[in-house]
C-alpha cells in the first residue's frame, strides 16, 4: 500500500537516485514509483500528469548537480576564462559526476530529436548552468555573460569529446584557448 505521508519533497530524491542510476529512457511511472516506494497514482497525485514528474525531477537533479558543483569549484576566482573552463572540465570529470553526465547527454540526445519536453528541460537547465558560469567568471572578465558561454561551450565539447574517447582532442582544443 502507497505510503500518503509522501510529498514532492521527499519522493523527488529517491526518483532522482533512480533516474541517475536507470536514465530516463523507457522510464514509466512504474519504475519510477517503485523507486520511491509508491504507487503511479500517488505519483500522478503529487506531479498531476507524467510530463509534470519529469520536469520537477530534472528540475530536482539539476539543482543536485548546481550544488555539487558550487562544492566542488575552488572558493578563489579563476584567474582567466581558460582557467575556469579547466576547472569546471576537472571537476566534471570527476566520478562522482559520471551519472548525472550520462543523464544530461540523454536529455541533449531527446532535445536534438525536437521533442519539446526534453528541449524545454535542457533549456532550463543550460540557462541555469549559463548563470552559474558567469558568476564564476574571473572578477576582471571584459563581458561575464559572453565569457560564460565560451567557457560553457568549451566544457561542454571537451565533454563530448570525452565521452567519444578522444579526450586529447579535447585538451589540445583547450590548451589552444587564450587566457
Amino acid at each position: 500500500m502507497a505510503d500518503h505521508r509522501l510529498s514532492r519533497e521527499t519522493l523527488l530524491p529517491l526518483l532522482a537516485q533512480h533516474v541517475l542510476e536507470h536514465g530516463l529512457a523507457g522510464a514509466s511511472l512504474r519504475p519510477l514509483a517503485k523507486a520511491a516506494g509508491t504507487s503511479d497514482r500517488m505519483l500522478i497525485y503529487h506531479f498531476g500528469s507524467k510530463d509534470g514528474l519529469v520536469t520537477a525531477l530534472l528540475d530536482h537533479v539539476a539543482k543536485m548537480y548546481s550544488g555539487a558543483l558550487a562544492m566542488a569549484y575552488p572558493s578563489e576566482p579563476a584567474a582567466s576564462r581558460r582557467e575556469c573552463a579547466q576547472r569546471l572540465l576537472e571537476i566534471a570529470r570527476a566520478p562522482m559526476f559520471a551519472p548525472f553526465l550520462k543523464l544530461w547527454w540523454e536529455i541533449v540526445a531527446g532535445a536534438s530529436t525536437g521533442d519539446p519536453a526534453y528541449r524545454a528541460s535542457a533549456s532550463a537547465m543550460m540557462d541555469s548552468q549559463l548563470a552559474w558560469f558567469e558568476a564564476h567568471m574571473p572578477h576582471d572578465d571584459p563581458d561575464p555573460k559572453g565569457g560564460a558561454r565560451l567557457v560553457a561551450t568549451m566544457v561542454e565539447g571537451a565533454l563530448m569529446f570525452d565521452a567519444l574517447g578522444l579526450g586529447e582532442t579535447a585538451e589540445a582544443g583547450l590548451a589552444a584557448l587564450e587566457g
